[in-house]
């Protein structure tokens, strides 16, 4: 059987790192084993992904309920840079 290999490369921050070690170790999970295989595929668009304005131009979130991933794709090396988790309640900054 053939297998497509993923277009993108997934990198976290230390910002993420951190953040990463007070998530929920199943709701972590989630993110590695459904949210970063989409993103591999294709990053820029999805039901839950979103553009973001003005002064975070350039960034990405991925929404996951109550909580957004934000990101940045760095096309020319075909990595996405998971930046930052917050909830949807908490300013984007």
């Amino acid at each position: 059987m053939i297998t497509q290999l993923s277009k993108y490369q997934i990198a976290e921050t230390k910002t993420f790192e951190k953040i990463k070690k007070k998530i929920d170790k199943k709701f972590y999970s989630k993110i590695k084993n459904f949210v970063y295989p989409q993103l591999r595929e294709n990053p820029f668009y999805g039901t839950n992904i979103k553009k973001l304005k003005d002064n975070l131009e350039g960034y990405y979130r991925y929404r996951i309920g109550n909580y957004r991933l934000f990101y940045l794709i760095e096309n020319e090396k075909l990595i996405i840079v998971v930046v930052d988790f917050k909830h949807r309640q908490q300013p984007y900054d």
